[in-house]
């Protein structure tokens, strides 16, 4: 697994097992989004169709990205249902909820996946692989991003 990146190999597998937790738990954040986005109904039902929309789209991207750079570090992405339930933060959503239930568990699913995040960017900063640290930041700005958006619902 020796990348010649200069990140000692023990160091570089601890990172690949926190890329391989964040790839796990943004699909289990994409497949519930997409679910509310097939299942949102009421007054503003176009609304909020179009923001899960937004954001399972922008969630497919970074899905992409975590996986590739899992590949650059040298090892294989997970790619089954199984193994991501397995490795996910986050729980599936198995209720079919109203639009503000929606909306709170998304948000907490965020809030969730952002704090995990900073705490890997502290362990892999340790590990001298600012590139992954660096990459992880820009997820957090994403995410925060998108909490803002579905704070501003929940107001």
């Amino acid at each position: 697994m020796d990348t010649k990146l200069g990140i000692p190999e023990k160091a570089m597998k601890s990172n690949i097992k926190n890329l391989t937790v964040v790839l796990a738990s943004e699909m289990v954040l994409y497949v519930k989004t997409r679910k509310f986005h097939w299942n949102v109904a009421g007054n503003s039902f176009m609304e909020m169709h179009k923001l899960f929309e937004s954001q399972y789209n922008e969630l497919e991207l970074v899905i992409d990205e975590v996986a590739e750079r899992i590949g650059k570090l040298g090892d294989k992405a997970i790619g089954t249902m199984k193994e991501f339930n397995d490795h996910s933060i986050l729980q599936e959503s198995t209720k079919y909820e109203d639009r503000d239930a929606m909306i709170k568990e998304l948000l907490e699913d965020y809030r969730t996946l952002i704090s995990k995040l900073r705490e890997f960017i502290k362990e892999i900063e340790e590990t001298d692989d600012f590139g992954t640290a660096d990459f992880l930041t820009g997820i957090i700005l994403k995410h925060e991003a998108q909490a803002w958006i579905l704070r501003r619902y929940n107001s």
